[in-house]
């Protein structure tokens, strides 16, 4: 079997028996960073967001697009041993690692008990994602979790109702920590040659993410509040209105503000006992964003863009969608890539941002279509030709009829 790319990761395999979010997009960075990762998707449906959407482009999921790169598809019917054991023989006579998100007992049912894969390949992986703490086997959905986790408490106007975020935020803080996780267990790997489980849950990532608003909240037994596009601890930090539109303004401490408040026209504001320092400022928000709000007026944003930035503060602009993959920033940064899809020709992606000066990581393969690699795999995992046919004809294994090249 070819062992991936040329990254941090060339030569690791990833066995990913995930779904939707979390999982997958940590191992699309694992494929990103070199990796070979080996997908096994449900026979008929395959991933669960195959289905999300519109938009779909030539019969193919936008949200799958997104998450799926760098893998190989193999589409199994885990209720059959046959599945079975093409799975037992990835986990332990191929992969470095396996990730998975059933709900707990789903792949005892299956006889694919990931103890037992690591008992009989000690230098095994494994990797859960779950969405509640271990004991706690409800289902997570990130909508859910960021009600549950206090998230949703600390979004939105300050008089009006919670918010979620704009995106999977749950989903995508544990898939970050899940991608961390499988990197420390490789390094301890590497120092003892033995494998072990790591356990990641929703829940506990999305707390984690409170970061100083748990902080605050534990050292003095206070409510986190709501402040819309302000900040808790800091002022100026929010969203001010220039003569024909918004700017962000973050300013982090005393020199900064005295920047600002130079480049406004209004020195005198340092000696001002409401805004001399950072916790006056924050008591007396309001009354500084009015001041703000005033010096800005006369001015257009793009204006004021440019003379603050200049002077040192940190600003920017409020841009759609749209605008941000108009911007200079992503044009420069080559975040943008093009990859060549068996169905979509010139496939745009957002590449992962790491930048490596001696081991690059990179965008390899496009997603792959449900079962693309189902054959060759099945082929590489020691299935006869025959036992390859039957195993398509009695509905064990899917995938397209052409067979598909090894990746890179």
């Amino acid at each position: 079997m070819s062992s991936g790319g040329s990254g941090p990761l060339a030569g690791v395999r990833v066995l990913d028996l995930s779904r939707v979010l979390a999982g997958p997009y940590a191992t699309m960075g694992l494929g990103e960073l070199g990796a070979r990762v080996i997908k096994v998707e449900h026979v008929q449906e395959g991933d669960e967001t195959r289905s999300w959407g519109p938009p779909f482009i030539k019969g193919e999921s936008a949200y799958y697009l997104g998450v799926n790169r760098n893998k190989e598809s193999i589409a199994l019917d885990l209720t059959q041993s046959l599945a079975q054991d093409v799975v037992r023989r990835l986990a332990l006579r191929w992969a470095d690692v396996v990730v998975e998100n059933f709900r707990p007992g789903n792949l005892e049912r299956f006889n694919l008990s990931l103890e037992t894969m690591r008992r009989d390949n000690p230098a095994l992986i494994t990797a859960s994602v779950r969405g509640y703490p271990l004991g706690d086997d409800r289902a997570g959905y990130d909508f859910v979790i960021q009600g549950a986790g206090g998230l949703m408490s600390i979004t939105g106007p300050a008089d009006g109702p919670p918010y979620k975020v704009g995106v999977a935020a749950a989903d995508l803080f544990t898939s970050s920590f899940l991608l961390s996780g499988i990197l420390a267990a490789l390094y301890s790997r590497c120092q003892t040659g033995k494998g072990q489980h790591v356990s990641v849950s929703l829940f506990e990532c999305e707390v984690a993410m409170l970061a100083n608003v748990a902080s605050s909240h534990l050292l003095t037994g206070q409510p986190a509040g709501r402040y819309g596009n302000a900040h808790p601890s800091m002022a100026p930090y929010e969203v001010f209105e220039t003569r024909d539109g918004q700017l962000t303004l973050g300013v982090g401490n005393d020199r900064q503000f005295k920047s600002l408040s130079e480049a406004l026209g209004h020195p005198e504001w340092v000696q001002d006992e409401r805004f001399a320092t950072n916790p006056q400022r924050v008591v007396n928000r309001q009354a500084l964003k009015d001041a703000i709000d005033a010096a800005l007026s006369p001015r257009g944003r793009e204006e004021w863009l440019e003379l603050l930035t200049a002077a040192g503060i940190p600003c920017g602009p409020i841009r759609t969608v749209s605008e941000v993959f108009a911007s200079p920033e992503v044009a420069e940064a080559g975040t943008v890539v093009e990859m060549d899809h068996p169905l979509i020709p010139n496939l745009k992606q957002v590449r992962l941002p790491w930048r490596f000066t001696g081991t690059p990581a990179e965008p390899r393969t496009p997603p792959p279509l449900h079962g693309q690699h189902t054959r060759r795999i099945l082929r590489e995992v020691g299935l006869s030709e025959q036992e390859v046919e039957a195993a398509f004809s009695d509905g064990v294994a899917n995938g397209p009829q052409v067979e598909a090249n090894a990746p890179d």
